[in-house]
C-alpha cells in the first residue's frame, strides 16, 4: 500500500509541465488512493482509444485491473498520471520484463510501456510529456530500454514513439508494431525535447499576450484603485477583444462603460485572461473562479506575497500550486502588468496610463514594476515603441526564460531588453539567450546580486563578474544601468550592426569630437581623427560630410556631434532631415548623434518627430542592402508594420514623396558622448559575436581519454562517501587527471633535509623545494618556494632557510619537485555551481591577478572556440603572446589542457571542483605542477532531465 504520504512515495517524480497548447498539467506517480480517479478517467475515454490500448473491446476496468493499475512498487512497476485539478487526463505505466517478456526484477533492464490519453486532451502533447518523464524514472531505476506493442492503425501513438529522438528498432509482429527504444539520451532526443519546450512555453506566453477576451476582477464602483485603473487602460488602449469588469457588489450593467458582472461565473462567454486586483486574502477565491470558468492565464497585481516576508512567501507558493492545478499560467503576483501593441490585439493590461507605448520592435521584460515604469517612460520620451512588455513582479511562475522563448519566434520583436534581479536558472537562461542572440540582440541589465525577498527561485553562488562573463559567452549584451539598457536598445532597434570597430566622428564642435574620440578608445573602438565642420556648418554641410563618411570603406560606423548654432538661424528639423537623407543615401552602417541641449533635434530624429508614419518602426537598414553579406542568423526583411489607422510605414511611396528620401529613417540621439559610444561599442561587440558564432564550435574528441576508467575510479572513491565532498589525495588526483591526458608533475615529500637530498637525487638536479602547508600553498611571494637548486649544497641551504624563516618541517610539509622550463604561470579551475552548472575558469597565477579579479570564465562543455576566447579575454593576456619582446608561449597546448579538463568535468559530474595551480606554460609545452580535485555524488542535472516548470 503506497500513498502520497508514504515515506516510499517518490515525491521527486512530481512535476508541472507546459503542454503543446500552452496550458499546464501536473505529472505525478499513481497511488492506491487514485482508484476512483482512474475509473472516472477510463469512463471518459472513447471506445476506439480503449481498443488501441488493450487490442480488444474493453468497455470498463475490472476491480482486478484497478488494483493492478494503482498498486506499484515504484521500481519494477511504475505508473504516472497527468492531471489537471484532481482529474486524470492521461496515464503511462511500465512493467520491467526479462528476455522472455515475462515480469522480472533487476538486473533486467527492459520494460514494457503503455499509454492512455483522454480523447479531449489528445493533440496537446500529453503523451510526449509522459514519455519524457517515465523515461527519466526508468533510467533512475536501472532500465535502459522500453518495449511497446502498438496497433498499426494507432498512428498517433506510433508518432509519439518515433518522434522522441531515442535510438529505436521497429518491427511488425503478430499484427502489431513492435517498438524498442534505447532510453539513453542522445543529441537528437535532447534537441527534440528542447524544441518541444520552446514551442510550449512560447505558446503559453502568447496566450497571455494575445487574449481574445479579458476580465478584470476587483474593479471598484468608485472608479479608484488598481483594478479600475487597469480597466480604463484596457478600454482606452483600444483592446480589440471582449472586455469585462467583475465586482461582487456591482448593481449596474456597466462600470466605466464596460460590461460588469458580480462574478466571473456570470459571464456566459469564454474568458482567456483574467487580471486580478483584489486583496491577497481574496485571491484564492478569484483563482478558483477563473479555473472553473476555463480561464487560460492570470495577471495577479495583488501584493502581500513573497515580497512581504515568510508568511507571504508561503502564500505565494500556494498561489502557484492552485493556479497550476487548473492548467493556467501566472504573471505575478505583485506584477505591474502586460502590454501588447499589435494592432489586432491592443492590450494594455497594466498600470501604464495613456499615452501607452506605440507600436515598435523592442520587447521589454522587467522583474520590477518601478524599473518598468522608468524604462517605459524613457522609451516614450525618446519616441521609441514596443512590441510587448511584461513586468512579472515576483515571477512566481512566468519568468524571463518564458519570455525569451516567446521572443525567439516573435516576428514583431527585433530587440529584447530585460531588467533582471536574479537568474533563477542560469543554465537554462544562457542556453535560451545564446539561441535567441543568434537571431536578435538580447540586452540585459542585472540588478541585485543576491536573491531578494519574494523571488523564491534560488539564485547562483557565482560572483557577479562570473555571471557577466557567462552572459557574454552566450551573446548577451550586459549593461550596468537601465539608462544604458535604453541607450543600447535604441541603437540596435533602429540601426544595422557595424561590420567592425572603425568609427568616423564628425560635427560642429572640436571639443565634443575629441571627447567622443577619447570615449571610443576607452571602449576598445578604432576611431578616426574627428572631422570638425566648425560652428558655421549648415545642415547641407552635415549632409555631405555624413554621406562621405558612410560611403567610405574605411568606416564601419559614424558618430555625429552637434552643438547649438550661435545665431539660432538653422532649424533643427532641417538638420534632422539632412542627416536622414544622408543615411538613406548610404545605407548599411549605423549612425548615432551626440547633441548638446538640442531636444528638438532628438524629437525630429525619432519616430515621434512628426514624420509620416510616426510611431511606426520602418524596416531598419540591414547590411545586405548595401551589398554586404548578411550577418549569420539574420532574419529576412519583414513587412513594415501598420499603425492603428491602417496607414503604412513611413517608407511608403506617398510618405517618401512628401517628406524626402530620408523619410522614415531613424537615428538615435544621445546627450553625452560616452553614452553614444557605449551603445555603438556594444553593437560592435555583438556583431563580432554573431559573426564568430555563425557556426557552432566543436567539442574535440581525444583518442587517449579513458572515460570508462575514470568512471570506475570515481565509483570506487565515492562508494562509502555518502553525501560528503572528498578532496582526493595527490596520487588519486593525478591518476584521475591522467585518464584525460592531463599529467601532473610528481613531487616527493621531504620531512627532513636528508629526505630532500634523496628525492633530488632520484629526480635529478636542478630541483625546486616548496612548502605545501595550506596557508603557504601557491604563495611564492611569502618565500615558500625555492627554485633552480642545482646542487646538494643549494638544497640543504634552502631547506634550512625555509625552516628557520617559516616554521618546522611538520608545519611546512615541504616537497621536492623537478624543475620545468620557464614560462608564464597560470591557473586553470573548474567548479560546479548548483544553478549554472560546471564553469571553466582561467587566469594568470599570482596575487596581482587575484586582487584585480582578472579571471575569465566559460560554461562547460567548452568548444575549441571557447577555449581560444577564454585565454584571450583576460586583461593580462598579452603576457602570453610576446609582451615587450618576450617569447610567445604555447597557447595551443594551453587550449588543449582547458578542453581536456572541460571534457573531464562534463563527462563526470562527480568531479565538483578542480584547481590546477600553477600551470607553467612555456614556449613549447606546459607543466601542471599541482592539482586539487574534489569529488561528490553528482548533483541533479535539471537541464538534461524531462521538461518541467520550477517547483515550489
Amino acid at each position: 500500500m503506497t500513498t502520497a504520504s508514504d515515506p516510499s512515495y517518490p515525491a521527486h517524480w512530481e512535476a508541472d509541465v507546459v503542454l503543446r497548447d500552452g496550458g499546464t498539467a501536473r505529472i505525478r506517480p499513481i497511488t492506491t488512493e487514485d482508484a476512483g480517479r482512474l475509473v472516472s478517467f477510463y469512463e471518459q475515454v472513447s471506445d476506439e482509444s480503449k481498443y488501441y490500448r488493450f487490442f480488444a473491446p474493453y468497455p470498463r476496468l475490472s476491480d482486478r485491473d484497478v488494483h493492478r493499475f494503482t498498486h506499484h512498487d515504484y521500481v519494477d512497476r511504475v505508473g504516472l498520471a497527468a492531471t489537471i485539478g484532481e482529474e486524470f487526463i492521461g496515464t503511462v505505466r511500465y512493467d520491467r520484463i526479462g528476455p522472455d517478456g515475462r515480469p522480472a526484477s533487476a538486473p533486467a533492464d527492459e520494460a514494457e510501456v503503455a499509454f492512455l490519453v483522454q480523447d479531449a486532451h489528445q493533440g496537446r502533447g500529453v503523451a510526449s510529456a509522459l514519455l519524457e518523464h517515465i523515461g527519466a524514472v526508468a533510467r533512475e531505476r536501472g532500465i535502459r530500454r522500453f518495449a511497446a506493442e502498438v496497433l498499426p492503425a494507432n498512428s498517433k501513438m506510433i508518432k509519439v514513439f518515433t518522434d522522441v529522438g531515442y535510438q529505436q528498432k521497429r518491427s511488425f509482429e503478430g499484427g502489431s508494431v513492435h517498438l524498442t527504444l534505447d532510453l539513453e539520451p542522445t543529441a537528437e532526443s535532447l534537441a527534440v525535447q528542447r524544441a518541444r519546450e520552446q514551442r510550449a512555453e512560447a505558446r503559453s506566453v502568447q496566450r497571455l499576450l494575445a487574449p481574445g477576451s479579458v476580465a478584470v476582477i476587483g474593479v471598484s464602483r468608485s472608479g479608484g484603485g488598481v483594478g479600475a485603473a487597469v480597466l480604463r487602460n484596457l478600454r482606452d488602449g483600444g483592446f480589440q477583444g471582449h472586455l469585462y469588469a467583475v465586482n461582487e457588489a456591482v448593481t449596474t450593467d456597466l462600470l466605466d462603460g464596460v460590461r460588469a458582472y458580480r462574478g466571473l461565473g456570470d459571464i456566459d462567454s469564454p474568458v482567456d485572461l483574467a487580471v486580478i486586483a483584489v486583496p491577497a486574502e481574496r485571491v484564492p477565491e478569484a483563482v478558483a473562479a477563473c479555473g472553473e470558468h476555463g480561464v487560460q492565464g492570470l495577471v495577479v497585481l495583488s501584493a502581500g506575497y513573497g515580497e512581504s516576508g515568510a508568511a507571504g512567501l508561503d502564500r505565494q507558493r500556494e498561489l502557484v500550486r492552485q493556479v497550476r492545478s487548473y492548467g493556467m499560467r501566472l504573471i505575478g503576483p505583485n506584477a505591474y502588468g502586460v502590454i501588447n501593441t499589435a494592432p489586432e490585439v491592443g492590450l494594455n493590461a497594466s498600470l501604464t496610463p495613456a499615452p501607452a507605448p506605440v507600436r515598435g520592435r523592442i520587447g521589454l521584460f522587467t522583474q520590477s514594476g518601478a524599473i518598468g515604469i522608468s524604462l517605459l517612460s524613457a522609451l516614450l520620451r525618446r519616441g521609441e515603441g514596443l512590441s510587448s512588455f511584461v513586468s512579472a513582479g515576483n515571477r512566481a511562475d512566468v519568468s524571463g526564460n518564458d519570455i525569451l522563448q516567446y521572443w525567439y519566434e516573435d516576428e514583431a520583436t527585433d530587440v529584447a531588453l530585460m531588467y533582471l534581479e536574479t537568474l533563477g536558472n542560469p543554465r537554462k537562461f544562457t542556453r535560451l539567450a545564446r539561441r535567441t542572440a543568434a537571431v536578435k540582440p538580447v540586452v540585459v541589465a542585472k540588478g541585485g546580486r543576491h536573491t531578494p525577498a519574494g523571488h523564491v527561485v534560488p539564485g547562483t553562488r557565482l560572483p557577479d563578474t562570473t555571471v557577466s562573463a557567462l552572459l557574454r559567452q552566450a551573446g548577451v549584451i550586459r549593461v550596468d544601468t537601465v539608462t544604458e539598457l535604453v541607450d543600447v536598445g535604441l541603437l540596435l532597434a533602429s540601426q544595422p550592426l557595424p561590420a567592425g570597430p572603425r568609427v568616423a566622428i564628425l560635427g560642429n564642435s572640436e571639443s565634443l569630437g575629441v571627447l567622443t574620440y577619447d570615449a571610443c578608445l576607452a571602449q576598445g573602438l578604432r576611431p578616426g581623427a574627428p572631422l570638425d565642420l566648425t560652428t558655421a556648418a549648415t545642415p547641407e554641410d552635415f549632409r555631405e560630410a555624413l554621406g562621405a563618411a558612410l560611403g567610405s570603406a574605411e568606416n564601419d560606423a559614424v558618430i555625429v556631434t552637434v552643438i547649438p548654432w550661435v545665431n539660432e538661424q538653422e532649424p533643427q528639423d532641417d538638420l534632422a532631415e539632412a542627416l536622414r537623407d544622408a543615411v538613406a543615401g548610404h545605407p548599411g552602417k549605423p549612425v548615432a548623434v551626440v547633441h548638446v541641449e538640442l531636444a528638438e533635434l532628438v524629437d525630429a530624429l525619432s519616430p515621434a518627430g512628426g514624420l509620416p508614419g510616426a510611431g511606426v518602426r520602418p524596416e531598419p537598414v540591414r547590411p545586405e542592402s548595401s551589398g554586404a553579406a548578411p550577418l549569420p542568423g539574420a532574419l529576412p526583411p519583414r513587412p513594415r508594420a501598420s499603425n492603428a489607422d491602417g496607414a503604412g510605414g513611413a517608407s511608403g511611396d506617398a510618405a517618401a514623396a512628401g517628406a524626402g528620401a530620408g523619410a522614415g529613417v531613424r537615428i538615435p540621439a544621445y546627450p553625452a558622448a560616452e553614452r553614444a559610444v557605449r551603445a555603438v561599442a556594444e553593437a560592435v561587440r555583438y556583431g563580432q559575436w554573431r559573426r564568430a558564432n555563425a557556426e557552432a564550435g566543436q567539442v574535440p574528441e581525444y583518442e587517449d581519454i579513458d572515460e570508462a576508467g575514470a568512471a570506475a575510479q570515481l565509483a570506487g572513491l565515492l562508494a562509502d562517501a555518502g553525501d560528503a565532498v572528498l578532496t582526493l589525495t595527490e596520487a588519486d588526483a593525478a591518476a584521475l587527471l591522467a585518464r584525460y591526458g592531463i599529467r601532473v608533475l610528481p613531487t616527493l615529500p621531504a620531512p627532513t633535509a636528508d629526505d630532500a637530498v634523496r628525492a633530488a637525487r632520484a629526480m635529478g638536479y636542478p630541483v625546486a623545494l616548496k612548502t605545501t602547508a595550506p596557508h603557504l600553498r601557491h604563495r611564492a611571494d611569502l618565500g615558500g618556494v625555492r627554485l633552480d637548486l642545482a646542487t646538494e649544497a643549494d638544497l640543504r641551504r634552502s631547506y634550512e632557510e625555509l625552516t628557520d624563516l617559516l616554521g618546522t618541517p611538520g608545519e611546512l610539509l615541504p616537497v621536492v619537485q623537478a624543475m620545468v622550463p620557464r614560462g608564464v604561470d597560470t591557473v586553470v579551475r573548474s567548479v560546479i555551481d548548483p544553478a549554472a552548472g560546471a564553469v571553466l575558469s582561467f587566469g594568470l597565477a599570482g596575487v596581482a591577478s587575484e586582487l584585480l579579479g582578472d579571471t575569465a570564465h566559460r560554461l562547460v562543455p567548452a568548444t575549441e572556440r571557447d577555449a581560444a576566447g577564454l585565454i584571450r579575454s583576460i586583461r593580462t593576456a598579452p603576457l602570453l603572446f610576446g609582451w615587450r619582446g618576450s617569447d610567445p608561449v604555447d597557447t595551443p597546448a594551453l587550449e588543449e589542457l582547458l578542453l581536456r579538463l572541460s571534457r573531464l568535468v562534463d563527462d563526470h559530474p562527480e568531479v565538483v571542483g578542480v584547481t590546477l595551480e600553477p600551470v607553467v606554460v612555456a614556449t613549447e609545452g606546459l607543466s601542471v605542477l599541482s592539482a586539487t580535485v574534489r569529488v561528490a555524488r553528482p548533483p541533479a542535472r535539471t537541464d538534461l532531465g524531462p521538461r518541467t516548470l520550477p517547483s515550489y
